[in-house]
């Protein structure tokens, strides 16, 4: 068959077009390929007991799954995975040395869990929408949207909390409790039951003359406990930082973090890293007590 010159330039476009296909669909492929074993390495992560090896590897892992991002950009596990990375390097290792810095992966890690969620069929921008908007639209979120509910709610309350001088503060911290409490309605023990560790922290930082409510606090710290079979100690240290701190109550400050200090290294294996973070932070609130009360 002879190919004329006017038919040759739609040839060469057909055949550029198939190769960029088949090198995205390889892409893809490749990434699919690798998904087992992100699941194993996110998982080997929590089990890691030396803190210095995980703040160590964590920032190539990062680079790792925005990488493969690149390739796949609609994958929504793997977005979550770089949600929930960024969140954990930022407050496992950067926060009490340069909150700036944090504050910059705290957005990031919002970035990525905003993008699963709008992935899930959740298009919203919870920085600009009114509240009884954004109350509607997470409403219809089905047991799908909730990691990304999750995320969304944690990383953008961490950034939030980082910026206390933004204007628009509290409207941001109500978006944020408006996307948790859909994830309390739809799956309260979602990762370790972290919206009632939330929810501890939101209703037991302020004083109940600016909308704190210690008891509820209180129900929800021991809800968390009860999901982790008190194994968790990230609980004890949120809850003395936040709610005992808030009720000028030293000894109970002092004598939870204390235990979480004392507890065994193996109360929880699977989740070691958080434990052995919770150790650390116990010792750095402890440096702060004499100021406190």
């Amino acid at each position: 068959m002879r190919i004329t010159s006017h038919a040759l330039p739609k040839l060469l476009t057909g055949i550029l077009a198939t190769l960029v296909l088949s090198a995205c669909s390889m892409g893809k492929m490749v990434v699919q390929g690798t998904q087992s074993v992100m699941d194993s390495s996110v998982e080997t992560m929590n089990r890691e007991t030396d803190l210095e090896l995980a703040r160590e590897a964590m920032p190539a892992n990062l680079k790792l799954i925005e990488g493969l991002l690149i390739e796949d950009p609609g994958n929504t596990t793997l977005r979550l995975y770089a949600a929930e990375g960024f969140y954990g390097y930022a407050y496992g290792f950067i926060e009490l040395e340069d909150s700036k810095r944090a504050s910059r992966f705290y957005r990031r890690c919002y970035e990525h869990a905003l993008q699963a969620l709008q992935d899930t069929g959740i298009q919203v921008n919870p920085e600009t929408i009114a509240p009884a908007d954004l109350e509607t639209t997470v409403g219809k979120a089905g047991g799908k949207s909730v990691p990304a509910l999750f995320w969304s709610a944690s990383c953008l309350g961490k950034w939030i909390d980082l910026n206390r001088d933004k204007p628009n503060g509290i409207i941001e911290v109500s978006s944020a409790a408006i996307m948790m409490q859909r994830v309390l309605e739809l799956e309260d023990d979602f990762y370790y039951g972290g919206a009632h560790m939330f929810f501890g922290v939101y209703y037991g930082a302020r004083s109940p003359m600016l909308g704190g409510n210690h008891k509820l606090a209180e129900e929800h710290f021991r809800k968390a406990d009860a999901i982790n079979q008190e194994r968790l100690l990230l609980v004890d240290l949120l809850q003395a930082e936040f709610l005992d701190r808030q009720r000028l109550d030293q000894a109970a400050f002092h004598k939870r973090l204390t235990r979480i200090i004392e507890a065994p290294d193996n109360l929880y294996p699977e989740m070691a890293l958080i434990n052995g973070i919770a150790k650390q932070r116990a010792h750095h609130l402890l440096t702060l007590e004499d100021n406190w009360f």
